[in-house]
């Protein structure tokens, strides 16, 4: 069978985490054409893909007004950049993989699912949570009547400190009017997971949060706008760009912010773009801490935190039943089943993870391309995470911030 060819529209660093499949899969899937308004990104994926110059171009608009030349279209632009590639590839025929979230207007996902639809095309959207070995763990454990009927479910999402800094404060997603509220771009993929885990329908949504701590109002004395510009706070800041971005590390994040790895190269972004900044004094207006509480029409429950302020990166949940509770940790990969007629709780180890050791998200972003090459291979238009499954979480993402403005209990 002939490889899969794909256009890549976005070669940030989730444009290039899902083209790497194709490096690492040359006989399922290649990569014939980029879109890319950065320079020095779309050069590096031509040099990555043996890209011809001919099928490089600045922006989408000028990939798409060209006829299909590819299977299909990964589209990993900014959030705000997803709806208008997104239908113009559905309607010239390309299956899509789409980065979530959809979009960041509700009636535009509404209408991306619809598109999906009457295509007859596969749209799966980046829920890769769902895609994990660890969640799928829990999720067949629930399926298979290990802890009873679903009563109530308790996640945190531990964004990690310098990880709030790096992406919500100083990064692509810090402003809401720009891109996404926190809780649509960041924490969609909680709210689906939710949703998928209780294996019913929300109905009632409520949350509350703020952006409290990284502002103006508490820029220590004497912080200038940049961490390089001699701040007197260095040494004793936690979030000191120098502390981030010009260490031994040059892997993520610190190859998000140049493709000039290289000390001087490093600098010169800190002097110039957006990292170098004093997370007291950026455009940032997204939260850094969130509640959602959610009912469901079977009557379970759910909360949900987010939070900036957390040493560790990590998602962990508690899944409670009317026979037993499941604890999981996706940070030490550890899942316990304890059923109530069992003193005993049993550690259960997810399958399959050697597989994506080497991929984010705890192997799900692997996963996804594998699902999302084989339904294309298949021609089958069903996926774990198709455009209509992640519609529900997306409503649910819209509902969580208008109760959070407006103080309100939004019924679905």
């Amino acid at each position: 069978m002939k490889p899969l060819t794909a256009i890549l529209m976005g070669a940030g660093a989730r444009g290039q985490i899902y083209a790497r499949y194709a490096k690492e899969h040359p006989d399922q899937l290649k990569i014939v054409a980029v879109a890319e308004p950065q320079a020095d990104r779309r050069a590096l994926v031509c040099r990555e893909y043996n890209i011809d110059k001919d099928l490089a171009f600045d922006t989408w608009e000028a990939l798409l007004d060209r006829p299909k030349i590819a299977d299909i279209a990964l589209i990993c632009t900014l959030d705000d950049v997803h709806t208008e590639p997104g239908l113009k590839a559905l309607k010239q025929g390309y299956h899509v993989l789409l980065e979530k979230p959809m979009s960041n207007k509700e009636e535009e996902c509404i209408a991306i699912a619809r598109a999906a639809k009457e295509a007859g095309k596969v749209l799966s959207i980046c829920h890769v949570l769902r895609y994990t070995p660890f969640y799928g763990t829990i999720k067949a454990l629930i399926d298979d009547g290990k802890i009873g009927e679903v009563a109530s479910l308790t996640a945190i999402e531990n964004v990690g400190y310098w990880h709030h800094a790096h992406s919500f404060v100083r990064g692509n997603w810090r402003n809401s009017k720009e891109t996404s509220p926190m809780i649509l771009q960041k924490s969609c993929h909680d709210m689906d997971i939710l949703l998928w885990l209780s294996g019913q329908r929300c109905t009632k949504v409520s949350s509350f949060g703020s952006l409290k701590h990284f502002n103006r109002d508490h820029a220590p004395k004497g912080a200038p706008e940049r961490c390089i510009d001699g701040c007197p706070h260095e040494n004793s800041c936690p979030y000191a760009a120098q502390k981030i971005y010009l260490t031994d590390n040059i892997k993520w994040p610190t190859d998000t912010i140049t493709t000039d790895l290289s000390y001087e190269g490093r600098l010169k972004a800190l002097k110039e773009g957006p990292y170098g900044r004093c997370v007291y004094r950026c455009d940032n207006d997204v939260v850094d801490r969130q509640v959602v509480n959610l009912e469901f029409d079977q009557g379970a429950v759910a909360s949900f935190t987010m939070t900036a302020f957390t040493t560790d990166r990590a998602r962990q949940i508690k899944i409670t039943g009317t026979e037993g509770q499941i604890s999981a940790d996706m940070n030490t990969n550890k899942i316990v089943l304890h059923r109530f007629d069992n003193e005993d709780p049993m550690e259960i180890e997810p399958k399959g993870q050697d597989d994506a050791n080497n991929y984010g998200h705890g192997g799900g972003d692997y996963y996804l391309m594998k699902d999302f090459v084989q339904a294309v291979q298949n021609a089958s238009v069903d996926t774990l995470s198709s455009a209509e499954v992640s519609l529900q979480s997306h409503l649910i993402c819209f509902a969580a911030e208008k109760s959070r403005l407006e103080g309100v209990v939004v019924n679905l």
